[in-house]
């Protein structure tokens, strides 16, 4: 345990602040519960759970294999990966979405020669422009779809037309990035045991837990699910990433304090009647600060939903920093090269999404 909190960084940061905060905010101590938003922690849980499930069914990554080995050139593969990481990111979040088709990808090295470390570097832009449609496909989405109460109809709606700019944009950086030259690709290498129950475990329930969750009841939801896989499955509870959701927790509370101080609320400018600002903000403060703790932020800030989401999906692009899903891609790969080539793709797609985004909201 030792060991790995010394490599949550971030966490480290959020428990050093932390104090600092609570000594100089404004706010009684006994407020501070009311800063954090439980039901997207909840909600969040009740995703990892499911999510964990489907990810070490086997069910996805034999599905991602069958597509593989159908293809036959170097721009089909780089085109089928990045849509099949979109598409994952949209209902399995965009973090969930890399554990699955990044060890996927890395497996073909065995098989064929390829630009592994481009290939990895487009599949985490394409987690972060494929989940910006679904308010559960990352979890700056989840917060502002929990904060902003609307339907899920309502806001893939909303997130559409940036969607949609987004995804056309890197399918073009795909078509620059990768040659038609032809594969020869055999065996992926040994495919691993198919947990069957635990796939329809896993897809039963997740329909009905979005619905939950749409109809504010992400609390009892989670306690549901934690009952039913610690009955069935508690390994898998093991296995869940706790840490990250304690991250979230104190990001709710160190950034409701930081938000409340005096001199920040000063700094601010005015966002009211201006999404350009808002979302401007949101892209700049990303680069900063990553796009998760962005959004926490500024929703102090700004009354423009989606503006900010619209924004703090923008900048999970540019910095690696931007997205936490683009350093966990990065750390999965560990191919030489691969920090110098995500930022010969990533700057460019922050620049032009950015511009996109800027011209849809005007």
């Amino acid at each position: 345990m030792l060991t790995r909190l010394r490599q949550e960084r971030l966490l480290l940061i959020l428990l050093t602040a932390l104090p600092m905060l609570v000594w100089f905010s404004p706010i009684p101590v006994r407020d501070i519960p009311g800063l954090v938003h439980w039901n997207t922690l909840a909600a969040l849980a009740g995703l990892m759970i499911l999510s964990r499930a489907l990810e070490i069914s086997g069910g996805l990554a034999a599905a991602g294999r069958w597509l593989v080995m159908r293809l036959h050139g170097e721009r089909s593969l780089a085109l089928c990966l990045v849509l099949f990481a979109a598409a994952l990111s949209t209902v399995l979040t965009n973090d969930v979405a890399l554990f699955i088709s990044v060890p996927l990808t890395l497996g073909l090295r065995l098989v064929a020669r390829l630009p592994l470390a481009r290939l990895v570097v487009f599949q985490a832009l394409a987690v972060n422009a494929g989940s910006a449609i679904s308010p559960f496909g990352n979890p700056q989405n989840l917060f502002l779809w929990q904060l902003a109460e609307v339907g899920i109809v309502e806001f893939i709606v909303a997130m559409a037309p940036l969607t949609a700019a987004m995804m056309g944009l890197l399918l073009g950086l795909v078509w620059l990035g990768f040659s038609r030259q032809r594969l020869m690709l055999g065996d992926v290498g040994a495919h691993p045991p198919m947990d069957r129950r635990l796939l329809l475990l896993g897809l039963v329930f997740y329909v009905p837990f979005l619905l939950a969750v749409d109809a504010g009841l992400a609390l009892p939801a989670v306690v549901a699910l934690l009952a039913l896989f610690a009955a069935l499955k508690p390994r898998l509870l093991a296995g869940i990433d706790w840490l990250l959701l304690l991250v979230f927790l104190l990001m709710f509370v160190c950034l409701g304090l930081l938000a409340r101080l005096p001199w920040m609320l000063e700094l601010m400018p005015a966002t009211d009647e201006r999404p350009v600002l808002v979302y401007a903000l949101a892209v700049s403060l990303s680069q900063a600060m990553s796009n998760v703790p962005a959004a926490i932020f500024l929703a102090d800030f700004a009354s423009d939903w989606r503006a900010l989401a619209w924004g703090v999906s923008v900048g999970g692009f540019g910095l690696a920093i931007g997205s936490m899903a683009n350093l966990i891609a990065l750390r999965l790969a560990r191919e030489p090269g691969i920090w110098c080539e995500f930022h010969c793709w990533s700057i460019p797609m922050l620049l032009l999404a950015t511009g996109a985004g800027w011209l849809l909201l005007s």
